[in-house]
């Protein structure tokens, strides 16, 4: 796969050489004393010494990286190397490595992963840098780097890949170690609440928990198909059923849905589940782990996504209804109207398809009207029940949902409902899914006998509550493309040229 480039084909040569003198271009059992970073550290203060003598020839350490940068200078050679931490440079001279020193010369560029052996010093130049004594090869990088000045800007190949991405762009490797932050401390905030972290099945007998359309794959020991998991929704209550009261998942859902800037067909997610408390008591849950990230994280109220500014500052709360009145600008008398509200779709242009009640046309208008426009963290509430299959209906109104969505930045961040315990309605519920699914919706839910089966045995009213963790990486990391905090997002297969002679 490597023929035809012809600087490839001469680092390989440079490997064959390097065996040929008895050096492993690919050694093994050479290990570091401190990152990049350590040592600069570590070794500050030698940066206060006197003018003539910036340097501790008493504290030898092995540091180690890829090589960024090489300015040869006859018998002497600067080198960036960059690890984890950060770019260190290296300080090479004939006169300290002699023959590895050649070696380095003839056989050493850009790309090659290096461990030095030395003593802190400070150049002319004021950098804390290492004084190297020892020279080892680790790694032959046989496949250039790219051109320095340029770098990596093709958006196609920082994403196809990623691992090249990672080492020219050093920024990415920051968005990603945020991510891992982010999600240690949403962990460690259940965990202080008495949350027990659990784990589910991620192919499912019947897909649910979601109105989502799934993917299918085949098992072929019990010779029957089964689906990735939209969500964990219905596996995660039979654990409340069972005697959990406080329980979390933070895994994969898959959803065989469309791609664009906020969604990838395989995500992140955390749902949790607490008995005894009901939607309003996860609202304000929610509250609490944003501020909990947010001082955990040092991050300022106010932040940056795209072209929004996005005000952490206050949580607003408005009913579905009010919010389609008051943001979206349809009048409250059409909302409420089923003709009314189906003749003003249709003339502002919205395509509706298949049978429709009153609760999914007043959707199609909050989805039009109403969600691009909640910037700041907005909390909609009362949802209608015809869109809500799994919430509990709120006691003095049957028509609505005791359920909250989070939106922020234009985006669903958290879904969020006291729980529907009563296993005769749910049933129904289920009914009127498999019958819109008969229908033609491919998003509609599967019957799940067994889940109300379990109802049947008893379910303590419970709230639930699921978060995007990638949409939250994204508003807390200040990016607006999902691609951008996902390690390997789904791309379309790559085209190559087929030469047919």
């Amino acid at each position: 796969m490597f023929e035809g480039d012809i600087y490839i084909q001469q680092r390989i040569q440079k490997s064959d050489k390097l065996r040929e003198i008895g050096v492993n271009p690919y050694t093994n059992g050479l290990t570091k004393d401190l990152s990049n970073k350590e040592f600069i550290q570590k070794f500050a203060y030698v940066l206060d010494y006197e003018e003539d003598n910036k340097k501790d020839i008493s504290k030898v350490v092995k540091v180690s990286g890829r090589i960024k940068f090489v300015r040869l200078m006859g018998k002497a050679a600067f080198i960036k190397i960059e690890d984890n931490s950060g770019i260190l440079q290296g300080y090479l001279s004939k006169n300290d490595i002699d023959e590895d020193f050649e070696l380095f010369k003839k056989y050493i560029e850009v790309g090659d992963i290096v461990l030095l052996s030395g003593y802190p010093f400070v150049t002319k130049t004021g950098e804390l840098s290492i004084h190297t004594l020892e020279f080892k090869l680790l790694t032959k990088s046989i496949i250039p780097l790219p051109e320095k000045y340029h770098g990596l800007v093709d958006i196609e190949m920082r994403y196809r890949q990623r691992y090249l991405d990672l080492i020219m762009n050093s920024e990415v490797r920051d968005t990603f170690v945020l991510r891992s932050k982010i999600i240690s401390s949403i962990r460690s905030f259940f965990e202080d609440k008495g949350f027990l972290e659990v784990e589910t099945p991620m192919m499912h007998p019947i897909p649910g928990g979601a109105n989502a359309r799934p993917f299918v794959t085949f098992h072929n020991a019990l010779n029957i198909e089964r689906y990735l998991r939209i969500a964990p929704e219905l596996y995660l209550k039979r654990l409340i059923v069972g005697g959990f009261e406080a329980i979390f998942e933070i895994n994969r859902n898959f959803r065989n849905e469309g791609m664009d800037h906020s969604h990838n067909p395989e995500f992140t997610m955390i749902e949790f589940y607490w008995a005894y408390k009901d939607y309003k008591d996860l609202i304000e849950l929610t509250k609490k782990l944003f501020r909990h990230l947010f001082n955990t994280l040092n991050l300022p109220n106010v932040l940056k996504v795209g072209d929004k500014e996005i005000d952490f500052g206050i949580f607003r709360e408005i009913s579905y209804i009010d919010s389609i009145v008051e943001i979206g600008n349809v009048p409250r008398d059409v909302v409420n109207d089923y003709d009314k509200l189906y003749e003003y779709l249709k003339n502002s242009g919205v395509k509706l398809e298949g049978d429709m009640d009153l609760g999914k046309l007043q959707s199609e208008a909050f989805d039009v009207f109403v969600e691009d426009k909640l910037i700041n963290p907005t909390f909609i509430t009362e949802f209608p029940i015809s869109i809500s299959p799994l919430a509990r209906r709120n006691d003095n109104n049957p028509d609505i949902a005791d359920r909250f969505e989070l939106f922020i930045g234009g985006s669903e961040i958290a879904n969020g409902f006291s729980e529907l315990n009563d296993p005769l309605d749910q049933y129904e519920r289920f009914k009127a899914q498999v019958a819109a699914k008969e229908a033609g919706d491919e998003e509609a839910q599967y019957m799940d006998e067994d889940y109300i089966t379990a109802l049947g045995y008893g379910m303590p009213p419970t709230a639930g509550e699921g978060i995007g963790i990638d949409r939250l990486v994204m508003l807390l990391s200040g990016h607006s493309i999902i691609k951008d905090v996902i390690l390997f997002p789904a791309l379309r297969p790559q085209k190559h040229n087929i030469d047919k002679g």
